[in-house]
């Protein structure tokens, strides 16, 4: 038994590569265990992709690969090197206080009475809200032959297994011979991946927003010009992106900037993805009053996770903030990116006109204060990656 021990001990020095490997070596945490996945290339088909090429930790938890024009792609190519999904890799950031999905009602924080109610779908994971939880979001990319491609669970499993270090931490935390059955061996590792995600690694509230909440740092007079637009009705961006009431003393300071509600915003398809239409929730229930609708994502880190909306139609964050303004401000004609007129809603039947058309047209000054104040949303870690402002969000 003390030379099976021995020889185990050795095999798993030499897996991962450790010094000292005379001492017993312990075994992960669970968030370790999930960090170590989630950065582990084994889980893909070919051995070429991990969870964090789509979801970088060093760059927002977003895929910030370049495509064919030098630029960020919109979506994600897969392990295979040429497939491509429909969708924007969405942030990691901030995903574990995501409710499930469901249908129900939230309270909304303005002053306008047809608005302070929301009823319908809330909440899930992905755009269209099919997974329930980080667990059942962890397991479907390693299943996706557009993704991480692996055939079967069991493939995936018999991956972890070839491996000391991983027969060491599952059985540790999970209970001897998990990794000899394969829904369990998989269970285990959407458990441990879900871990890492809601570790305060990926959601720290650590931003400049955070600090100035606490009385650690200030704001700018643009960023708090920004501030007051955002939430005002002025503005109307609060009506789906907040979700705690302003100076809520129960966690006041993890505000995730969405109430995770559908709609459908009106934004155009996406051409580099060419004709299919993406149907959204009305999609992944088969409901057509649905169609075209997507879950709020959070603001956090939105700054520095471009490209956006659920098909990175739209490269520069300012471009997002125009195509808002444009349903209350006749000026705002023309597409910024491309110089042509906005372009139709790839769904035009279920475009949430009511929401839209709520606020007032906005002057480019008060989009600049607009903008500096989300730069504020952005992670400690992340500030780095802060686009050039030219000083129009400094006293």
């Amino acid at each position: 038994m003390l030379m099976v021990r021995s020889q185990l001990l050795v095999s798993a020095c030499a897996a991962v590569a450790l010094s000292g490997c005379g001492e017993e070596i312990l075994p992960r945490s669970e968030v370790e265990l999930g960090r170590a996945l989630f950065e582990d290339v084994r889980l893909s088909v070919n051995e070429a992709q991990s969870c964090a090429t789509c979801h970088d930790p060093s760059r927002g938890f977003v895929d910030a690969r370049a495509g064919a024009e030098g630029r960020v792609a919109a979506t994600s190519l897969g392990a295979d090197g040429m497939s491509r999904g429909r969708r924007n890799a969405p942030t990691v950031t901030y995903a574990t206080l995501v409710p499930a999905f469901t249908f129900g009602s939230r309270a909304r924080f303005n002053k306008q009475s047809r608005n302070r109610l929301y009823e319908g779908p809330l909440g899930g994971l992905f755009h269209d809200g099919r997974a329930d939880d980080l667990e059942a979001q962890a397991g479907g990319p390693p299943l996706n032959p557009a993704e991480m491609g692996m055939p079967s669970k069991a493939a995936v499993v018999e991956r972890l297994r070839t491996h000391p270090d991983y027969l060491r931490d599952f059985e540790a935390l999970y209970g001897t011979g998990v990794l000899d059955d394969a829904e369990a061996g998989y269970d285990a590792m959407t458990r441990a991946l879900a871990a890492f995600e809601r570790s305060p690694e990926v959601s720290p509230f650590d931003s400049k927003y955070d600090r100035f909440l606490r009385g650690e740092a200030e704001l700018s007079f643009p960023e708090l010009t920004g501030r007051s637009l955002f939430f005002s009705e002025f503005a109307n961006c609060a009506i789906c992106h907040q979700l705690r009431g302003n100076g809520d003393p129960i966690g006041r300071f993890e505000e995730t900037f969405s109430g995770y509600e559908f709609h459908n915003l009106g934004v155009p398809r996406n051409e580099e993805l060419g004709p299919a239409v993406d149907e959204g929730l009305g999609g992944a229930l088969g409901v057509s009053e649905h169609r075209g609708r997507f879950r709020t994502p959070t603001l956090r880190n939105v700054a520095v996770t471009g490209p956006y909306m659920h098909n990175g139609v739209f490269r520069e964050l300012r471009t997002v903030l125009e195509f808002y303004d444009r349903s209350n401000n006749p000026e705002r004609v023309l597409n910024p990116e491309t110089g042509q007129p906005w372009a139709d809603a790839e769904v035009p039947e279920t475009v949430a006109m009511e929401l839209l058309e709520v606020g007032r047209p906005l002057t480019d000054p008060q989009l600049d204060a607009l903008e500096c104040f989300l730069r504020t949303l952005t992670d400690a870690r992340f500030e780095s990656l802060l686009p050039p402002e030219d000083g129009r969000c400094v006293d």
